[in-house]
């Protein structure tokens, strides 16, 4: 038998790229880190500054085995989406807010598909009601707290963040997120380094002293907090810098050193020397405050934290007779919302610092049906199903990586008619709420919120109601 030979179609062969490397790039979708993606003779590049639609000209910034990063530098054929004007001249170098060229109500569109993608993957959530995105009420400078790295020779600093994949540090000299406050105290501090003539740490030799600058702001009372992370103790230098800052910014009320000798990457060492007498700001969310220490975990825009926090209020629907479990309660911002709506509330939460914290949030504005409680929360949990605590309302707010299933068993062992579940991240939210169901509750709805305008970050409140409840 004779057999036709079938002339095969050779697949195009990968064509490496090398950094530096100028392309032009047609862009199919933004990933859900919001850089456009392209595939150039099969490779993924992932496009900063470019959005689905449009055709880029883009320069290699890093050609990795598992990534390959580009910079747009000249739009070919643009997207409608797309702003004429960017609020930003750094928006292209920026690795901080990759959505700033994009105009607002796309934002918040790409969002809710961000959200509607996960829970496709599983299909007890696809009936789920995902309502729209709920928008910031600033969508610039809504940042009330920045972690900058100092770098550069003291005769002309660089006070920014590193680039993506490299060890090089872009000026922030006016960001378009950071509260005006932020962007006043980076001026006055370049100032009083130069002035000062203060070596800044270099991390290839080990030497030099300014490593970091952490900002907080109050906007209620329009006061700030400067950390200086330094390599070593060295009061004088610092001394003189404070002095410098708050007389340019009397708005700087607290100011403290603190001292990071260890060679890694984390920004904050173990102890602070303050240098202002005043060691503390108070915010405040609605009616509730709190005191902010350097070290204290609170939500870096305080409109989208309120927005998040009554969401959660009026989906717990308290009478005053409720008992809510507040499960990752941080320094007790939910439980404290909460509080004159129900009957008791306990607040569980790893880090002990956060566990104080939150004790002293609630003796500030004289609160006294909350506990709250250091450990882990599967533990917990467990401890107080086994002792026949059972809880009306469930409260979860975990870190970026969700729950483990260990902690969602023991939450639904407490019976509790709701459990509103706020979270960071679409992804694990979609799994956790997968679990769930098998657990005996339903998703009910989902109210994803605009915390972090112009990044690629949403977050989402879930209402889930015990199956046969609430139908």
């Amino acid at each position: 038998m004779n057999r036709k030979k079938i002339d095969q179609i050779p697949k195009p062969t990968k064509q490496h790229v090398t950094k530096g490397q100028a392309l032009d790039l047609s862009i199919t979708s933004l990933d859900e880190d919001g850089y456009g993606i392209a595939d150039h003779t099969g490779i993924r590049i992932r496009v900063n500054g470019a959005f689905p639609g449009e055709q880029v000209r883009a320069r290699i910034t890093f050609s990795g085995q598992r990534d390959t990063f580009a910079d747009t530098f000249k739009i070919i054929r643009r997207s409608p989406e797309r702003m004429i004007e960017p609020p930003c001249a750094t928006a292209i170098s920026c690795d901080g807010c990759p959505l700033i060229q994009m105009k607002y109500q796309a934002q918040l569109d790409w969002k809710k598909g961000l959200v509607e993608g996960a829970f496709r993957n599983y299909s007890s959530l696809r009936d789920t009601k995902i309502h729209p995105v709920l928008p910031s009420k600033k969508p610039l400078f809504y940042r009330s707290r920045a972690k900058l790295v100092i770098a550069g020779k003291f005769a002309e600093p660089n006070i920014g963040i590193y680039l993506r994949n490299t060890h090089e540090v872009i000026d922030l000299g006016n960001c378009q997120l950071h509260h005006p406050l932020i962007n006043r105290i980076v001026a006055a501090t370049r100032e009083g380094i130069r002035k000062g003539k203060i070596p800044i740490y270099n991390p290839k030799t080990e030497n030099g002293l300014l490593r970091y600058l952490v900002i907080r702001v109050s906007e209620h009372e329009n006061r700030a907090m400067v950390v200086f992370v330094t390599s070593e103790r060295s009061f004088n230098e610092i001394h003189h810098l404070a002095k410098h800052l708050q007389k340019a910014v009397p708005e700087v009320t607290v100011v403290a050193q603190n001292v990071n000798n260890s060679t890694g990457n984390v920004i904050m060492g173990d102890r602070e020397y303050f240098v202002t007498k005043q060691q503390t700001l108070t915010e405040k969310l609605g009616d509730i405050r709190f005191s902010i220490s350097p070290r204290s975990f609170f939500q870096v825009n305080n409109d989208g934290a309120q927005t998040i926090y009554q969401q959660v209020k009026q989906w717990a629907a308290l009478t005053g007779k409720e008992s809510v479990v507040d499960v990752y309660c941080g320094i007790g911002g939910i439980s404290l919302f909460l509080a004159d709506s129900a009957r008791e509330i306990v607040g569980f939460e790893l880090a002990e610092t956060a566990v104080a914290d939150a004790a002293k949030n609630a003796r500030l504005n004289s609160i006294r049906n909350c506990q709250f409680e250091a450990g882990d929360a599967a533990e917990l949990l467990s401890g107080i199903s086994e002792e026949g605590f059972e809880a009306d309302i469930v409260v979860l707010n975990p870190p970026r990586k969700g729950c483990d299933n260990e902690v969602l068993q023991s939450c639904s062992s407490l019976k509790p008619t709701r459990i509103i579940y706020v979270s960071c991240s679409p992804t694990t939210l979609a799994r956790d709420l997968n679990v769930l169901k098998g657990l005996g509750y339903r998703t009910q709805e989902v109210q994803p919120v605009d915390m972090f305008p112009q990044t690629p970050h949403v977050e989402n409140v879930a209402l889930l109601v015990r199956e046969n409840e609430g139908a």
